[in-house]
């Protein structure tokens, strides 16, 4: 039996991953975008590198403003590439790199 007295249903699936905070952020250590994911109640970092999103948008600015530009540009793609990694099990945070674009 479910908590809370609720039938299980057969088509129950864990949570995906979704990005509902739209805030991101450079972080200059990784050179790469910070954004965050959440998997119910847990929050998770996601990094996605600057050749990751040169190879997104080739023709982008490589300064900071030109990286956030290009995340913005490309979010949906960003973050279905996330979904991906995150799905591929828990970590403390995720990496988005070339080789996942």
């Amino acid at each position: 039996m479910w908590p809370f007295s609720q039938p299980r249903s057969a088509n129950v699936t864990n949570m995906a991953v979704s990005f509902p905070n739209q805030s991101r952020s450079y972080d200059a250590t990784r050179r790469a975008i910070r954004f965050w994911g959440y998997d119910r109640s847990m929050e998770s970092s996601f990094y996605v590198t600057a050749d990751a999103l040169e190879r997104i948008q080739p023709n982008l600015k490589p300064d900071v403003a030109g990286l956030l530009r290009a995340f913005d540009s490309n979010r949906d793609r960003i973050y279905a590439i996330a979904a991906k990694v995150y799905a591929r099990g828990r970590r403390g945070s995720y990496d988005l790199n070339v080789a996942d674009v």
